[in-house]
């Protein structure tokens, strides 16, 4: 089976309803009582009612409306992960910003199709906007009307905006060492975007966006998003990004993603 344009536009009608349905969510609890709790015994792993109402809604959107599809998410686990097509949710992206009161945090929401991800969307409600696409083209929603999206080109390194969310805490020494190569050869470098930063790139204002120990859903929405505005996602070796997450990269021109390689390289796994 293929997945034809027509269904396609259909899907992507349908993930804008998702978006909806989760800022419904989200949003009375940005900046209010949003009932924080720690996941983990030991360090700091938060989660709110807007993480877990989020995905509650967005997974009964979808059991209503494509009772067949599959869905994985960060808080409730795996559904029919095998099925042709599976949704793949991060209700808030960003939960210690969300906590801060701090609007870069984003539902992401994509969609596998026979195992690869064909359709996404970065939301960040509180300031209307919604990143959403496919390989055939991507836009941004919002207030004004519909706007395409574009990466923009970056030939040189030094001459590139990038970012990461936080090498003291989610990178390796070894990562924290290629990090320091990079943003030694860079530009600028800017901290603390999480997801964000991805839609920053597709908008064509950042260049390059490295994360490590992502999840899927940490990452599979903002591929579709990325190479329809033209960009390009790949892990640290540069090859197609797994299912697994892991360490990736996301530039807006393939010769600021090879020269960023070259100081990722030596620490991939």
């Amino acid at each position: 089976m293929t997945l034809d344009a027509a269904r396609l536009a259909h899907l992507d009608a349908f993930l804008i309803d998702l978006n909806q349905a989760a800022a419904a969510e989200i949003l009375p609890l940005f900046r209010g009582a949003h009932g924080l709790t720690n996941k983990i015994e030991l360090g700091f792993d938060p989660v709110t009612e807007a993480d877990k109402g989020a995905e509650r809604a967005i997974r009964a959107l979808i059991a209503d409306r494509f009772p067949d599809h599959g869905v994985i998410g960060e808080e409730y686990g795996e559904d029919r992960p095998d099925a042709e097509f599976v949704w793949v949710l991060d209700p808030v992206d960003g939960t210690r910003a969300f906590i801060a009161g701090l609007p870069l945090w984003c539902t992401l929401i994509g969609l596998r199709f026979q195992g690869s991800p064909v359709l996404g969307s970065i939301g960040q409600s509180f300031l209307d906007e919604l990143y959403i696409g496919h390989a055939g083209g991507s836009r941004l929603i919002n207030r004004h009307g519909v706007t395409p999206l574009k990466v923009r080109r970056c030939a040189d390194l030094s001459t590139a905006i990038i970012a990461t969310t936080d090498p003291e805490a989610c990178f390796t020494e070894q990562e924290r060492e290629a990090w320091t190569r990079l943003r030694a050869a860079s530009r600028l470098a800017r901290l603390g975007c999480d997801a964000y930063a991805y839609a920053m790139v597709a908008a064509g204002t950042l260049d390059l966006v490295v994360e490590a120990g992502l999840k899927s859903w940490d990452i599979e929405a903002a591929i579709p998003v990325i190479a329809g505005a033209g960009g390009l996602t790949t892990d640290w070796r540069g090859a197609t990004v797994g299912q697994q997450g892991g360490q990736i990269a996301i530039a807006g021109d393939m010769a600021c993603l090879q020269a960023a390689l070259a100081a990722l390289s030596p620490s991939a796994v």
